[in-house]
This record gives structure tokens, sequence and C-alpha cells, in this order.
């Protein structure tokens, strides 16, 4: 694997783009904000930092709704894969997202032993459109959520991709 200034402990992370995703959203502006690991009571995460930002950037829609906005946004078509049950952009979609995100996203981050705190934080205090939890007040939010919806109906209509 190749190295990552990204530090393998717990935080926040941060996404901008030099071009946005949608026209309505601006350049060059914090969009998004998500955590690793994510906070849960009844186990223990292996996620960190590294982890969840190579996935974003290299991973596939089904296991990232930052890649899953994203590439409703972009106009990609969400297809069920496998059994049927995950959706992803398949194969030549998810392609051209990692290229799209290597091209336009930029990521920061922000060491923190109990994110989900900060991220709490931060989307309260900032228009932050790509995020859909804790994040009703937000004007893009049912824009977002409706475009997401109808992008997994459409999917749903289709058939399996292999």
């Amino acid at each position: 694997m190749r190295p990552s200034p990204v530090p393998a402990t717990a935080g926040v992370y941060g996404w901008h783009f030099d071009q946005p995703p949608h026209p309505d959203l601006d350049a060059g502006r914090l969009l998004y904000v998500g955590i690793a690991p994510r906070h849960m009571t009844n186990r223990t995460s292996t996620q960190n930092l590294r982890k969840r930002v190579r996935y974003h950037y290299r991973g596939n829609a089904a296991g990232s709704t930052l890649r899953f906005t994203l590439g409703c946004l972009l106009g990609l078509e969400l297809r069920r894969v496998g059994s049927g049950k995950r959706m992803t952009f398949g194969e030549t979609g998810e392609a051209t997202l990692s290229q799209w995100m290597a091209e336009n996203a930029r990521v920061c981050w922000i060491e923190r032993n109990e994110p989900w705190n900060l991220e709490s934080e931060l989307i309260s205090q900032f228009d932050l459109p790509l995020n859909l939890d804790q994040n009703r007040h937000n004007a893009f939010h049912s824009r977002l959520k409706e475009l997401r919806a109808r992008a997994r109906q459409r999917a749903r209509d289709l058939p399996i991709s292999s």
C-alpha cells in the first residue's frame, strides 16, 4: 500500500472540492464532514481516519455515503450488484468517480478521541450541504435526500448488474 499522510487514529475529516459536484454548491469550501470510528456503544470499531479516507477515495458507493452522494450529484447510474442488496455505480462508474475525486476532492482532518462530539458541533454550526445525518436544517438537505432516493429507486427498477 502507498504511504499516506492521513494518520491511523480517531478523528474528524472534512471534504472540499476544487470543482463542486453540483452547480448549486461552491468550489473550494467545506461541504462534508465524517468521523472515524463511528460511535458504537456495543462493540469496538476498527476504523480510523486513514482507513475511512482511503475508502472514500477508492471504495464504492455501498460502503461510503460520500461516494454515494457524489455519484448521484454527478449523474452516475446506480446499480444493484451481487445478490441485489448492495448498490454501487458499477466498475466503470466507480472508476469514473474515483478519477473525479482524484482530480477535484481535497480532504483535511483533525485527530480526536471521541470524534462524534466534534462532528455534531460542526454539522450544527456550519453549512455542510452533503451531510444528511443531523442536518435537516440545511437548505440542500431535502434536494439531496430526494436525489439519492430517486437513484435508489431507479437502481431497483433495473436488473442486477454483474
